[in-house]
């Protein structure tokens, strides 16, 4: 499964890649810290998920999301982020989003989506 991860916070993009390392299957295809670059890498990347940030440089984490979901209706996409409200959860919500996810109480619930995405993927193949 290839993983796109963005966060302008380079110790929570760290972080992803060592909860994600623990899974073989899991290829981190790119890093970024911005919205303008994550929406060009996942053009041109086509990862199968993407772990963005709601507030970055550039284009939010919604602006990316809205931007690729038009181009890309299959993307599992997570949002990470310290704004986990009720305003901006409805907000990813209505632009698509698989998993809206709080950086303080949430954060490994990540691990926890991959492991799902990796045992789906693996049925798949068989």
């Amino acid at each position: 499964m290839r993983v796109l991860l963005a966060d302008d916070s380079s110790l929570i993009r760290e972080r992803l890649k060592d909860m994600l390392s623990v899974f073989q299957q899991v290829e981190i295809v790119g890093s970024f810290e911005n919205g303008t670059e994550t929406l060009q890498a996942l053009r041109s990347l086509k990862p199968d998920l993407a772990i963005v940030d709601l507030k970055m440089p550039g284009l939010s984490g919604l602006d990316v999301l809205s931007g690729i979901r038009k181009e890309n209706s299959t993307l599992k996409f997570i949002i990470l982020t310290f704004f986990s409200s009720g305003y901006y959860r409805q907000m990813a919500i209505q632009a698509g989003v698989d998993y809206f996810f709080s950086k303080v109480d949430d954060f490994e619930k990540v691990a926890l989506v991959v492991a799902d995405m990796v045992k789906i993927d693996e049925m798949s193949k068989n």
